[in-house]
C-alpha cells in the first residue's frame, strides 16, 4: 500500500513570516505606531497620547528588565483604576514577567497569602493602601521589590519602598525592544478567586486568552473605534475584563476613576464624552440614583455592559431614559471575564420595558471566541432539554478557559475534567439556546459584583465564644445585588448581639466581606448533622 502524503503539509511550514502567538501586548503597537497624538489616557488634569503611553509602558518593561526580572516571575500591583495599573497591563508582560492585580479590597491577611503562593519579585503598590500593605509585608517572610505610587489624585499616605514609580519609569528606556512572548501559552496574568473556601486559587491566563477575550469584547459589543471608556470596572477584577487590552486594540481613550461616584460617572459621561463603561448593577444605582446636584447633562449614547445580578426592570427603564444602553453579560474568573453575552434579538425591540427586562435577565449564549457553552448533568455530563426548566450545570470549554490553578493540580483536575470546565453554577436552557442561572452550587455571594466566600465567614463565625453553629446565604439586596447573611446558633447559655456578631467578623475579614444581617435561632439540620442552607433561602425568601 503506497502511503498517502497530504500535499497541504509538504514544505508549507509555521516560519516567522506566517506565524507569530496572539498576545495583546501587539495591540499597543499597532495603536501607538497609527494614532501617535490621540488621546490615550486620563487622569484628573493628567493626559498622556498613545505615543506617550506606549513610551511609559516601554520604560517600565525596560526597568524591570534591566533589575533582572521576567519570563517566570510575578509583578504584583496594588493600586485603584490610574494610569500605573493600566501601565502595568502592558509593560509588566513586555518584560516577559505575569502581572498579579491586587484586590484593593482585601485585608492583610489575605494579601500575604497571595503574595506568597503567587511568589511575587516586585510589589507596585499605591500609598493609599499603606496600611494594609505594611501589614502584609510584615506576614511575608522573604524580600520583595516594593515600588511606591504617589498619586497626586490620592489621598496620600506611607512610602514603604525602595523606589517611586516614577523613578522606576525613569530607569528604563522609552524605545524599550521588548520580545513578544515565543509562545502564546506564556502566563501574562495571575488573577485570585475565592472559590469555594477561604483560601483563594490563583487563575493563570495565557496571552492567547488574553488576546482573543479582548477581540471577544470588540465582537460582542460592536465596539466602534475609538471608544471613550470609563474605568468604574476595578482593572484588578479579571483583568478588566480584559478591556485594558480591548480598548487599546481600538485606539481609544482610557478615562481613569480613582474612586467610583455617581457625581464623578457624571463628570466624565459629560466633560470626557465617555462613551463605554463597564460594571456591577451597584453602578448602574448609583447612576440612576443620583441627585440633580451630582448629575451632568451629556448628549451621546452611552453603553453599559453589566454582570453579576440580573438588572431589574426599574433599573433598566432609568438608564434607558438616561440614554445609557445596557448590555447583560456572564463569566468567571477562570474565563477571563465575560464569555456569555445577552445577544439582543431586534424581535424583543417592540417588548415593554418589563418584557425586555426579563429577555435581559437570562445570561445568554457564548462569546464568539468561547468554543462552547452547555448546561449538563453533573455526573454524566448529559445536556439538558432545552425546557427552560431542567437544571444542571454550566460547562464552557475553549480558548478562553484558564491554563489552571497555580500550584494546584488537584483542583485543577476537577475544574478541567471531562473536556469541558466546570463552573460549579447551576440553570436552565432555554428553547431558543440562552441559558439562564439558577443557583450557585458553590455558596458563592455576588456583592457588588465582588465573589465572597460563605465558608470563609462561616469560618470566623465559629470562632466566637458564643457560637454553636452557624451558616451563612446570600440575601437580595437592592443596592449590591446581594449581601451575606449570617444564621447564628448560640451555646447554650451563651448570649451575644447582631452588632457583637458583625464587630467580630470585621476584626478578622475584610469588611466588604461581613455579614449586613444576623438571624439567631436553631438551624436546621439534616439527621447526619449537616446544616440545610436551602430552608435558611427559603426563610429569607419569605
Amino acid at each position: 500500500m503506497i502511503e498517502h502524503l497530504n500535499p497541504f503539509e509538504i514544505n508549507l511550514d509555521r516560519v516567522g513570516a506566517n506565524f507569530e502567538p496572539l498576545s495583546p501586548l501587539s495591540f499597543l503597537a499597532r495603536t501607538a505606531d497609527t494614532y501617535p497624538d490621540r488621546l490615550a489616557v486620563v487622569h484628573g488634569s493628567l493626559s498622556y497620547t498613545w505615543r506617550e503611553a506606549a513610551e511609559r509602558c516601554r520604560r517600565l518593561a525596560s526597568a524591570l528588565t534591566a533589575r533582572g526580572f521576567g519570563e517566570g516571575d510575578t509583578v504584583a500591583v496594588m493600586a485603584p483604576n490610574t494610569p500605573p495599573m493600566w501601565e502595568a497591563h502592558h509593560g509588566v508582560p513586555m518584560a516577559g514577567a505575569v502581572l498579579n492585580a491586587l484586590n484593593v479590597r482585601l485585608d492583610a491577611k489575605a494579601i500575604a497569602f497571595i503574595l506568597e503562593h503567587g511568589e511575587a519579585k516586585v510589589l507596585i503598590t499605591d500609598t493609599e493602601f499603606h496600611e494594609t500593605i505594611g501589614e502584609a509585608l510584615r506576614l511575608v517572610e522573604r524580600d520583595i521589590l516594593v515600588v511606591d505610587i504617589d498619586d497626586p489624585q490620592g489621598p496620600g499616605g506611607n512610602c514603604l519602598g525602595q523606589i517611586g514609580y516614577e523613578e522606576l519609569l525613569a530607569e528604563g528606556e522609552p524605545d524599550f525592544a521588548f520580545t513578544p512572548p515565543t509562545d502564546e501559552w506564556q502566563a501574562i496574568s495571575l488573577n485570585y478567586t475565592s472559590g469555594t473556601t477561604g483560601n483563594p486559587k490563583g487563575v493563570v491566563y495565557h496571552h492567547r486568552g488574553a488576546y482573543l477575550n479582548a477581540i471577544g469584547n470588540i465582537m460582542t459589543w460592536s465596539l466602534p473605534p475609538h471608544p471613550v471608556y470609563l474605568w468604574t470596572l476595578p482593572m484588578f477584577h479579571c483583568n478588566g475584563w480584559c478591556f485594558p487590552w480591548t480598548i487599546t486594540a481600538m485606539a481609544g481613550t482610557h478615562v481613569c476613576l480613582r474612586k467610583v461616584e455617581a457625581a464623578a460617572i457624571y463628570n466624565a459621561f459629560a466633560e470626557q464624552g465617555v462613551t463605554h463603561l463597564c460594571g456591577a448593577p451597584i453602578v448602574m444605582q448609583m447612576i440612576v440614583s443620583a441627585g440633580e446636584a451630582e448629575r451632568k447633562e451629556f448628549s451621546q449614547t452611552v453603553r453599559m455592559m453589566t454582570a453579576a445580578a440580573p438588572p431589574p426592570a426599574s433599573v433598566l427603564s432609568d438608564m434607558q431614559a438616561q440614554g445609557i444602553e445596557v448590555t447583560h453579560v456572564y463569566g468567571l474568573t477562570e474565563v477571563y471575564g465575560p464569555a456569555v453575552v445577552c445577544a439582543w434579538q431586534d424581535a424583543w425591540d417592540d417588548l415593554p420595558i418589563a418584557g425586555q427586562a426579563d429577555k435581559k435577565s437570562r445570561q445568554g449564549v457564548a462569546y464568539p471566541v468561547l468554543e462552547e457553552i452547555m448546561v449538563a448533568d453533573p455526573e454524566t455530563l448529559t445536556p439538558v432539554p432545552a425546557d427552560g426548566e431542567t437544571l444542571g450545570e454550566v460547562f464552557m470549554r475553549g480558548n478562553i478557559v484558564m491554563k489552571g490553578y497555580l500550584k494546584n493540580p488537584s483542583a485543577s483536575e476537577t475544574a478541567l475534567t471531562g473536556g469541558w470546565f466546570h463552573t460549579g453554577d447551576l440553570g436552565v436552557l432555554h428553547p431558543d439556546g440562552y441559558i439562564e442561572l439558577k443557583d450557585r452550587s458553590k455558596d458563592i455571594i455576588i456583592s457588588g459584583g465582588e465573589n465572597i466566600s460563605s465558608i470563609e465567614i462561616e469560618n470566623r463565625l465559629y470562632a466566637h465564644p458564643a457560637v454553636a453553629a452557624a451558616a451563612v446565604v446570600a440575601k437580595p439586596d437592592p443596592t449590591w445585588g446581594e449581601t451575606p447573611c449570617a444564621f447564628v446558633e448560640l451555646k447554650p447559655g451563651a448570649e451575644a448581639t447582631v452588632q457583637d456578631i458583625i464587630a467580630f467578623c470585621r476584626d478578622g475579614l475584610a469588611h466588604f466581606k461581613c455579614p449586613r444581617h444576623v438571624v439567631f435561632g436553631e438551624l436546621p439540620k439534616t439527621s447526619t448533622g449537616k446544616i440545610q442552607k436551602f430552608q435558611l433561602r427559603d426563610k429569607l425568601a419569605e
